[in-house]
């Protein structure tokens, strides 16, 4: 897998390059023994965020990799850019196009009802079309092993969650991970904040410094290019971390992120991807969490000083309890406040 964005693939990230994609337009259609041509449009963050549009391209460069399609991104600087993308690529006739985030639900509805014979795909949304195939996750589930993780690191017995804009998705990552952290530590405080947006690191940095200011001397960040934002705080900060999200941001600022939540959405593109190379066209509705390798942490590489090795062999022994179903993570609020801890036998 690819860790970053490489120059050799320069060329493919098409910000609306209409010679290029008309270049692409002409290419041998799979269904007569040419490569699978695969579209993708991003979320506002764009290419470079380390995060969750990153994720997505790592699986599309996989596609090229290893199962020789051709590809092209449309970046989108912002919403209003999300219809004319998906158009441009279903003009071209690619054989998948991936819409990037939850906000493009309502134009890929759209966009797919006008281009009945071309096959989209979203990320973090549910669009019931058959043309459409519809990738989620099970956050709440990674959420909660970040939150195990936290609560172990932390010294004051505070932890916070940093999200990007209050939703329900969003929630899920909060309620997993406050589940996580009283399953270790049940009097623990867990502090909640929303920056209001996935594209301001600004506010990132300085809200997770409020946070720490406040006494979380653990902030688990899903807020997008929010996140890169705490990182920079963190790295002033003696004795505090954050947690990363989406991507394994651990070396962004080696020792001061604790873990990262990666959720695998290079999984769900280049499962997809392989569908569509088999000429087995994906639809319906693909969920993908601990079970499915959907989501998870990364191997704290860094802060083994902190997470030792019986700390680590309590996340493994939570984890193959969600995937065996004895414990359930909530993914809302409401479950949340029923969530009681499960007697870990220590």
């Amino acid at each position: 897998m690819v860790r970053g964005l490489r120059p050799v693939y320069a060329a493919l990230i098409l910000a609306g390059s209409a010679v290029l994609l008309a270049a692409c337009s002409h290419a041998k259609s799979i269904a007569d023994g040419g490569p699978a041509r695969l579209g993708m449009v991003t979320d506002v963050g764009g290419l470079g965020d380390r995060s969750f549009n990153d994720s997505a391209y790592r699986g599309l460069l996989a596609a090229k990799d290893n199962l020789h399609a051709d590809v092209a991104v449309l970046q989108s600087k912002s919403a209003s850019d999300y219809q004319p993308n998906l158009t441009v690529l279903a003009n071209k006739e690619y054989d998948l196009i991936f819409a990037i985030g939850f906000l493009m639900a309502k134009d890929v509805n759209e966009v797919a009802t006008r281009y009945p014979a071309r096959h989209f795909a979203i990320i973090d949304a549910v669009v019931d079309q058959p043309n459409v195939a519809s990738v989620t996750f099970k956050e709440e589930d990674g959420s909660f092993l970040a939150g195990a993780a936290a609560a172990m690191a932390s010294k004051t017995h505070q932890v916070a969650f940093l999200g990007g804009v209050d939703i329900p998705l969003l929630r899920k990552f909060e309620a997993g991970f406050a589940a996580g952290a009283r399953e270790i530590d049940p009097t623990i405080k867990v502090a909640v904040k929303y920056t209001g947006s996935f594209d301001d690191a600004a506010a990132g940095k300085e809200l997770s410094g409020v946070l720490f200011d406040q006494g979380a001397d653990v902030v688990f960040v899903a807020a997008g290019k929010a996140g890169i934002g705490a990182i920079d705080q963190v790295k002033t900060r003696p004795g505090d971390y954050v947690i990363g999200v989406d991507s394994d941001q651990d070396a962004l600022a080696p020792g001061k992120v604790l873990t990262s939540m990666i959720k695998r959405v290079d999984v769900g593109v280049f499962r997809l991807a392989q569908e569509t190379v088999a000429q087995k066209l994906p639809s319906g509705h693909l969920v993908l969490g601990l079970k499915e390798d959907g989501v998870g942490l990364t191997a704290f590489q860094y802060t083994k000083n902190v997470m030792t090795p019986d700390r680590i062999a309590t996340i493994k022994r939570l984890r193959a309890m969600i995937i065996a179903g004895t414990i359930k993570p909530p993914s809302t609020r409401e479950e949340l406040a029923q969530f009681k801890p499960v007697p870990l036998g220590r």
